[in-house]
């Protein structure tokens, strides 16, 4: 079984990629930014990490999942010495989850307010 999801966000129907991918017990979820309907929202690691992070958890729900699905977790940094800032607001909601982590270091994003990505892995108990 494959099935996708969307948030009808222009980046989606421009480059042609989907939010999430679900494939059986696993879902795959697009790196994705503090986007609003508004423009980016936070200024900093931190507040942009956990919207994110909220944003995503509507995906998870939508698709039938939650955090505590969760197995893989990747943040998509501009400046790596903010990594506590994103680190913190990452362990409020994974702290007793768990999932792998990588944190890597990125040039700027094609908007240069954002600052963090996040893409997320999910998968169910068989």
């Amino acid at each position: 079984m494959r099935k996708t999801y969307g948030t009808g966000s222009v980046w989606e129907q421009t480059l042609g990629y989907s939010r999430a991918v679900q494939v059986d017990n696993t879902l795959f979820i697009s790196a994705t930014a503090a986007s609003g309907p508004d423009g980016i929202v936070g200024d900093d690691f931190y507040s942009q990490t956990k919207y994110i992070l909220e944003k995503l958890g509507a995906v998870l729900e939508e698709a039938g999942f939650s955090y505590g699905d969760v197995v893989q977790s990747k943040l998509y940094l501009t400046d790596i010495s903010k990594w506590e800032d994103a680190g913190r607001a990452h362990g409020e909601v994974f702290g007793e989850i768990r999932p792998t982590l990588a944190l890597v270091h990125v040039l700027p994003f094609l908007d240069s307010k954002m600052l963090v990505e996040i893409e997320l892995v999910a998968q169910k108990s068989a």
